[in-house]
């Protein structure tokens, strides 16, 4: 899209990583610049929840970033699940919401793998890197 080139500066030194767009700090910092309000991730979601028009307008363009990147491992690795960690996925409004936006992104004629919250919650990762320490 070319409004997002060349995309907001990443911790990493580079510009425009998905990071950057796809995490509560990008929507929130979308948010930010195209409205003026400086809100909290959970906020915007609340607000779009709510039927705020900035907020929703956020959210969809969060929700197309995410699926269109979603769609990029998917065109990868085909996987049989998405599993999504991390703040965001404790927004249950994107698990009905991205599987037709990565649909429309993905090659294939037909795509049908679910898009689910982690187990554990956004804690998921930490309980994984904990079974990683040695015994």
């Amino acid at each position: 899209v070319p409004d997002e080139v060349p995309g907001p500066a990443c911790w990493c030194g580079l510009s425009g990583c998905l990071e950057t767009w796809v995490s509560g700090r990008g929507l929130q910092r979308d948010h930010a610049a195209l409205t003026g309000q400086a809100l909290a991730a959970p906020d915007i979601v609340a607000a779009a929840g709510a039927g705020q028009s900035d907020a929703v307008a956020s959210l969809s363009r969060y929700i197309d970033r995410l699926g269109r990147g979603l769609a990029m491992a998917v065109n990868l690795v085909d996987p049989d699940v998405i599993v999504l960690g991390g703040g965001m996925s404790n927004v249950a409004g994107l698990y009905p919401a991205l599987p037709p936006v990565i649909a429309r992104h993905v090659f294939a004629d037909a795509w049908e793998a679910p898009v689910v919250p982690a187990r554990w919650g956004d804690s998921s990762g930490v309980r994984g890197a904990a079974w990683l320490w040695p015994r």
